[in-house]
């Protein structure tokens, strides 16, 4: 596991990570709009579950991988570095909306459902997005020491307290929604946070690229 300083970066950069707008927040803002916030924190639930399948998931790929090779971290770490440069680069070069989407409108469009069609909604909408897999590769392996007796261990305990702490960001979503949805400066406000995260996505791809590959 990190040090201290680490374990307080992992944090910090997971909430800021959580709160970059994608599907998984459209969901729940919709959610949210559509049948109040009660049903946008089901949705965020929902969220959560799914992302603890995709941590799982690259728990196993990543715990055999770094076992294998230096070849085989060195293959990852560039995958990994790779994805989060053009992630961040694409939020920095994004064209500013001239206009905020009409999220109260697009609510409407689907009537409302249960808490549990809501919350596997969630769920189907986080576990079909193949780039939360590709992420999960991508930013956990950073905070594990190299010289971790046990790596699939700790990027799944990473792993949960990165999922734990997305349930208070998706809360707060689901609770913020209708106010932002009625205040055109907040949501021209969220090019600003494109634009932070996107430094953030760099930041970390290059420490990834430059980080030192463990001998086998």
């Amino acid at each position: 596991m990190p040090d201290l300083h680490q374990l307080l970066l992992f944090v910090v950069a997971g909430w800021l990570l959580n709160l970059t707008p994608g599907p998984d927040v459209l969901y729940i803002v919709t959610q949210s709009l559509r049948a109040g916030v009660r049903s946008g924190l089901v949705a965020g639930l929902g969220v959560t579950a799914g992302c603890f399948v995709h941590m799982f998931a690259a728990a196993l790929g990543v715990g055999a991988l770094l076992a294998a090779s230096a070849s085989a971290f060195a293959a990852l770490k560039w995958l990994g570095a790779l994805y989060l440069l053009w992630r961040g680069l694409k939020l920095l070069l994004a064209p500013t909306p001239q206009a905020p989407v009409d999220l109260e409108a697009a609510a409407r469009e689907e009537p409302a459902a249960s808490p549990w069609a809501v919350f596997l909604g969630g769920f189907w909408t986080n576990v079909l997005n193949p780039k939360v897999a590709i992420f999960f590769l991508a930013f956990v392996p950073q905070f594990i020491a190299p010289d971790a007796g046990d790596k699939a261990l700790a990027f799944v305990l990473l792993g949960t307290l990165f999922n734990v702490n997305s349930v208070p960001v998706n809360a707060g979503w689901a609770v913020a929604a209708a106010w932002m949805a009625r205040r055109d400066a907040v949501q021209r406000g969220m090019h600003w946070l494109d634009r932070a995260c996107g430094v953030l996505f760099v930041a970390f791809g290059l420490r990834l690229a430059l980080a030192d590959i463990p001998s086998s």
